[in-house]
């Protein structure tokens, strides 16, 4: 009983942050239909931002909890930076092209990225740890937990809830809906295509971005997150079904809680499992658990 509530509770730690990583990414595709390989490089760069202004913040007398915020501002500012300027200086004039092209240029972009962060902040380790202690310890049964991971978790369930109420029940997520099914028909009706872009897009580059910035003082800040950051995502939207939020989150358990198993029972699979889950999904039912209903001609 001790062993299955610790695997328990270790996936849906590692499940928060996959989710909010990977519903970024299935927002990304559901409203441009770009399957974007550099998602990963805005988990890296927001836990390199954050890890910044950390630093800073925790350097003076400031109120400790307030961190959050500075690290919630930090990945913010990254989004706002990034978002608009890739998505209208980049990504749009490839929109037509076949999706082969859309994912070699993701795929460059993600080189660019990678090499860019090393340029800026180098190739030794940051370290965020001060955030990490602000919940204290948990005791579950015999096992002492770090609170901070229980609020990613608490985290994760928020943004779950706040994306679904956003795009299901207001008339903005409505429109954005509405694009995700024919952006032809949308734009005929009035609708801003493009502005719905840019607003997706840098969504979704915050979302990867909050979820390094609330990560990075679990671990240590270096090159090479963003490779399995991506990894992982990729494996969520398969999972779940790409462009499906509801897919996202049962598919980040799944991820979560199979690593969770590997690590307790057989280590040396902890990557494998992943791939194998996957490669079981695509066997079964290629188009994930929540696919997205098929349009018929007529």
């Amino acid at each position: 009983m001790q062993l299955a509530s610790t695997i328990l509770i270790d996936g849906l730690i590692d499940a928060s942050w996959i989710f909010i990583v990977a519903v970024g990414l299935t927002l990304i595709f559901g409203v441009l239909n770009i399957l974007n390989i550099a998602h990963g490089n805005f988990y890296a760069i927001g836990a390199y931002v954050a890890a910044n202004a950390v630093g800073i913040y925790y350097s003076g007398s400031n109120p400790p909890m307030l961190g959050l915020l500075a690290m919630t501002g930090a990945a913010l500012a990254a989004a706002i930076v990034l978002g608009p300027l890739l998505e209208r200086g980049l990504l749009r004039f490839f929109y037509h092209r076949d999706e082969i092209v859309l994912v070699l240029v993701t795929y460059a972009l993600f080189l660019i990225l990678e090499d860019a962060t090393k340029l800026i902040w180098g190739v030794n380790p940051y370290y965020a740890y001060e955030p990490y202690s602000l919940f204290g310890n948990v005791n579950v049964g015999r096992m002492n937990y770090v609170g901070y991971d229980f609020f990613l978790i608490g985290l994760a369930v928020f943004i779950g809830i706040v994306l679904w109420l956003g795009l299901n029940r207001t008339r903005s997520g409505k429109v954005v809906l509405a694009v995700i099914h024919d952006r032809e028909m949308s734009s005929a009706a009035g609708v801003n295509v493009t502005k719905i872009f840019v607003i997706a897009f840098t969504i979704g580059v915050f979302l990867a971005a909050l979820a390094g910035a609330f990560t990075a003082p679990k671990i240590s800040v270096q090159p090479g997150l963003a490779v399995m950051v991506v990894l992982l995502s990729f494996a969520v939207v398969v999972i779940g079904g790409l462009g499906s939020i509801e897919g996202a989150a049962i598919a980040s358990l799944i991820v979560g809680l199979s690593r969770a198993l590997a690590i307790h029972l057989a280590p040396w699979a902890e990557l494998f499992i992943v791939y194998l889950v996957m490669a079981m999904m695509l066997a079964v039912r290629p188009q994930g658990i929540f696919a997205p209903t098929a349009l018929r001609k007529i």
